[in-house]
């Protein structure tokens, strides 16, 4: 698996991703987190992951050259409480379902702590949706973060969770 700076001409790609996560969730019943169409088909979706490649700060992991997961980092989302301190923030974390079960996770989340060491930060945080299950939030749990706040965003549930990472260490 390697991991490569993601562009604009990923963007399609990266619908392919969230459509294929939003197929995969909707079989098992588990609509609260992005509802039951395809990212491709919302045209408010398709400017958003456009706006993502064009940050500079989308990832791309590919598996023998496909496409199979993606990460962006910048600053933390816009409905979260501002952290008091430097930090990296995982606006993003998609796999395409085709690599399920592959570690893409892990591999992209390994990604954003050592960014972070790079950059100097030792806060490094994600948020995510809380609803249903709680599946999501245990998956970041077990890669390492720890639960902080809970927020809501009109009626969609959300946690934020942190990592702590020792200065200059990856």
């Amino acid at each position: 698996m390697i991991i490569r700076d993601g562009s604009l001409d990923d963007v399609p790609a990266v619908l392919g991703m969230f459509d294929s996560a939003v197929a995969w969730l909707t079989a098992r019943g588990r609509t609260g987190q992005w509802g039951s169409e395809p990212f491709s088909a919302i045209p408010a979706r398709v400017e958003r992951a456009t706006s993502w490649a064009a940050s500079g700060g989308m990832r791309i992991a590919e598996i023998d050259g496909e496409p199979a997961g993606c990460l962006v980092l910048g600053p933390a989302m816009e409905y979260v409480t501002p952290a008091p301190e430097p930090e990296l923030y995982v606006r993003v974390l998609v796999i395409d379902q085709r690599f399920h079960g592959r570690g893409v996770g892990s591999v992209l989340l390994e990604r954003a702590r050592a960014e972070a060491v790079e950059l100097g930060v030792s806060l490094l945080r994600v948020d995510c949706y809380a609803g249903d299950d709680g599946r999501l939030v245990e998956y970041y749990e077990s890669q390492g973060f720890t639960r902080t706040e809970t927020f809501k965003v009109e009626e969609w549930p959300g946690q934020i969770l942190e990592m702590r990472l020792p200065a200059g260490t990856a």
